[in-house]
């Protein structure tokens, strides 16, 4: 059943569950519930999103007697654990990946995974310490296309429960500014050539999801260190 339009803000966190359905049903289980709750803030009056959340439910009502003898399902502290250690082991992957820059699509989607799980903390109340803490390095710290692919999640196709095929273009950029200004005599160091390679894996990171907003605005950001020797 495709998400309505209404409920698009949760369409990451169904698709996380989806993605780990099979090696980490707590996950999904949350996710899931995170999203029924946000969605029933949302809009739960319209026929089609009542529909939806309806059958949100039924799911987990179904994976609630399936895990029925599992701790992290049926304890909420057990089940908090779970998903704040795993949030933790995602992000301090990433974070390691990042500073010994070794930017690849899963450090990207680890970051974004992360994120994701820390709105699902939610659930169990209150954050931790360390989880507020981890939340203000990625507002402070993360990869460009990371942070902006929070800042551009209306323009992520709406969730349809099908996997979201690798994306086989990039956005055409023009390349007439960029011959101009070479002619122009605009020296760039080698420091400022990985900057722009940088952006341009963010780019390509990005179109993995069909993030068109995050992928332009990378490639924007090459175009123009190399067009003007500055970010």
């Amino acid at each position: 059943m495709a998400l309505p339009a209404q409920l698009r803000a949760i369409q990451h966190h169904l698709r996380t569950a989806q993605e780990h359905e099979k090696r980490d049903p707590v996950v999904t289980y949350y996710c899931r519930l995170y999203a029924m709750q946000t969605g029933m803030k949302l809009d739960s009056k319209t026929p089609e999103c009542r529909k939806f959340l309806v059958k949100l439910m039924d799911q987990l009502e179904t994976m609630k007697k399936e895990l029925i003898e599992n701790d992290s399902i049926t304890q909420e502290v057990v089940g908090n654990a779970h998903i704040e250690n795993y949030a933790l082991k995602l992000f301090l992957y990433a974070d390691n990946e990042d500073r010994a820059e070794r930017f690849h699509k899963n450090m990207i989607k680890s970051f974004y995974t992360s994120s994701l799980l820390m709105d699902v903390l939610s659930v169990f109340g209150e954050l931790s310490d360390e989880v507020g803490e981890m939340r203000q390095q990625q507002k402070t710290k993360q990869p460009a296309s990371f942070h902006s692919a929070l800042s551009y999640q209306k323009n992520f196709p709406p969730f349809s429960g099908k996997a979201i095929p690798a994306a086989r273009s990039v956005p055409a950029v023009d390349l007439s500014l960029l011959n101009a200004k070479q002619q122009g005599g605009v020296q760039l160091s080698p420091e400022d050539f990985t900057k722009a390679q940088k952006y341009c894996k963010y780019a390509g990171s990005a179109l993995q999801y069909e993030d068109i907003g995050t992928a332009i605005q990378n490639l924007q950001k090459a175009l123009k260190l190399l067009t003007t020797g500055k970010e």
